[in-house]
């Protein structure tokens, strides 16, 4: 598409206020990112601070772990402890913020419309197949028949109705309603489903394969919300037990669940899983080294190189790794000065090392640096981009700050050669605490900069980044974050790129009603989104690879956010849990795995004969 034909496109749009705002985490979830580091070089030119691993390169230790068929036979019965990241929100898809912690409970209770298969298409899961009109504006599926609710509720296109007008009002599932542009659920037959979007959407199966549109939950009990959070209903192959908030939540085997194996087994095969939240990262290795638990779940490259080492030294244990699109970093408040200025943000991320901040998070040798919201074995991943990307130089970063605090106009209303203020904000996990020390040191270093290091429970830490007394702009300035998914990049770019506030929506043309509370950075462009938007316009590949590399290419000259390293993530099992790696659709295809340390616990069964 060229940029006349887009403009045109978009202005039309515009016109029609058709483009709506979208709400949703940039990780679905809101998830905080990582940053830390020992010493970094503060001085000279900024070779010193180039990355261990260029932009596109494998970093040697990143080593995802296959994702393939087995024939072996499954055992039936057992029960396993998984050790979390954190404690999750609470139960409910469409009201609660749903990251890597909350997809593994989820996933045992809630069964999606789609799923993602190995080879990165979406399948039918609930639905036995969705097909689209002409123009991507509408979406019919087809159920599968037969399959029941715990509380004895049968599953049929109506339930998928009746969920909608709960999703509308969700404070997750609203946002992403809105940046799928869906605009009503009706049920055209028994098991028939049709979506009616607002505008077309190639890319809306990807929707239905997330927590808030994806995960069915009986809207008859949700009618409900408090008490449904205390009881969730799914269709899934648990059943909830219970919740001590804090300390363990727990699912038990559904006897009716509707899906078998390929051999004929009746899933799920283990009878129990109890999930606890540990969020300190070497007592949850710990206790699953020690038996305590079964699995530890991380997002951190310290605690894999760590389990690395002790299945290395004879621990049996097995390490399911995935290192995708998801990148850790932080993000600039753009609506809050100093950080309204592109002369600050650009010079705050020429001082943050990415090679030094990866070494502090363990990651040496593991973790790709990031250049771009796409990892370097993604199929959206721009060498372009990667060149055009930001590198430690701590001289050009003073030359821009000191442009800044000399400017007569400066936007936060200091006096002239005033070091700017940054409120630098992260979880208290000791290593996101040594990143923050580190770009603390430089920035301090410059003389240009007061920092305050603060940190905050994780979901404190969300919400602080949401805000709300100050309409919805957050009152962070500089915040720690991580970014991104290995869905369809329409899934959390048009959610993270939306309108953030009433009055930037009507200075674009939006309606005022259609913000995007959760564009975490507040950082919005009328080009960007349209690039975005237009990207759902087509199913064809090239021509959405373009437009997703212009904006990339777009965030790269802008800076909202600043990167570290892509995530490395992991499932720490004992050496006997199989099936992380081989689960499978209903139609026996070959699922995703793991991405996100994500596992599809239904398929997950104990070997006696390994371990």
């Amino acid at each position: 598409m060229t940029n006349s034909k887009l403009y045109r496109w978009l202005a039309a749009l515009l016109a029609l206020a058709l483009l709506a705002a979208a709400c949703g985490s940039d990780d679905d979830d809101g998830d905080a990112a990582e940053e830390t580091s020992t010493e970094t070089e503060a001085e000279g030119d900024g070779d010193d601070g180039e990355s261990t691993v260029a932009a596109g390169e494998e970093a040697e230790g990143d080593v995802d772990t296959e994702v393939e068929a087995t024939d072996v036979e499954r055992v039936v019965g057992g029960e396993i402890a998984i050790g979390m990241e954190a404690e999750i929100v609470g139960m409910r898809p469409w009201e609660d913020t749903c990251g890597s912690n909350c997809y593994n409970i989820f996933v045992t209770i809630y069964d999606k419309l789609m799923e993602s298969a190995e080879d990165g298409s979406y399948q039918g899961w609930l639905l036995d197949d969705i097909t689209p009109n002409e123009d991507f504006t509408a979406w019919v599926g087809n159920l599968k028949q037969g399959i029941m609710f715990h509380n004895g509720v049968e599953l049929t296109a109506q339930t998928i109705a009746d969920m909608f007008p709960i999703q509308q009002e969700g404070s997750q599932s609203a946002g992403q309603i809105t940046a799928s542009g869906l605009a009503d659920v009706q049920a055209t037959g028994d098991y028939e489903v049709t979506w009616t979007l607002s505008r077309p959407n190639s890319a809306f199966p990807a929707y239905l394969a997330r927590a808030q549109l994806g995960f069915v939950f009986e809207p008859g009990a949700a009618a409900d919300a408090d008490a449904f959070n205390e009881n969730p209903i799914g269709t899934g192959p648990y059943l909830f037990e219970a919740r001590d908030l804090d300390n363990e939540t727990s699912v038990v085997r559904n006897p009716d669940y509707w899906m078998s194996d390929q051999n004929g087994t009746q899933l799920p095969y283990l009878d129990r899983i109890a999930f606890r939240p540990i969020p300190d990262e070497g007592t949850r290795l710990d206790a699953t080294l020690s038996g305590t638990t079964n699995v530890a779940h991380t997002l951190r490259q310290g605690t894999i190189r760590d389990a690395r080492a002790a299945r290395d030294s004879g621990d049996p244990i097995i390490l399911y790794e995935f290192q995708g699109n998801n990148v850790g970093g932080g993000m600039f408040n753009v609506l809050v000065p100093p950080f309204d200025d592109v002369r600050v943000r650009r010079g705050l991320t020429h001082m943050n090392s990415q090679e030094n901040v990866i070494e502090a998070l363990g990651g040496t040798g593991i973790s790709l640096p990031g250049t771009q919201w796409f990892s370097p074995d993604s199929p959206w991943y721009s060498e372009t981009v990667a060149a055009e990307w930001l590198q430690f130089d701590f001289d050009t970063g003073v030359e821009l700050l000191t442009e800044y605090v000399n400017d007569p106009e400066r936007s936060d209303g200091k006096a002239v050669g005033d070091p700017i203020d940054a409120e630098l904000s992260c979880p208290p996990d000791p290593t996101l605490i040594a990143a923050m020390q580190v770009i603390e040191q430089v920035w301090t270093q410059s003389g240009l900069v007061n920092v305050e290091l603060t940190n905050y429970d994780q979901q404190t830490h969300i919400d602080y980044a949401l805000g709300s007394d100050n309409g919805f702009i957050g009152n962070h300035t500089t915040h720690c974050w991580r970014v991104a998914t290995d869905e369809d990049p329409s899934t959390f770019l048009n959610a993270a790129l939306g309108p953030p506030t009433a009055d930037v929506a009507e200075a674009n043309g939006l309606d005022p009603a259609l913000v995007s509370p959760l564009n975490w950075s507040n950082y919005f462009d009328a080009e960007v989104f349209g690039s975005l938007v237009a990207a759902t316009q087509t199913s064809d590949f090239d021509e959405r690879y373009a437009l997703y590399e212009s904006v990339m290419l777009k965030l790269a000259e802008d800076v909202p956010i600043w990167f570290s390293g892509h995530t490395a993530t992991a499932l720490i099992t004992d050496a006997n849990i199989m099936g992380l790696n081989s689960w499978e659709l209903p139609d026996g295809t070959l699922g995703t795995g793991h991405p996100n340390a994500e596992g599809r616990w239904g398929q997950v069964w104990i070997d006696p004969a390994a371990g």
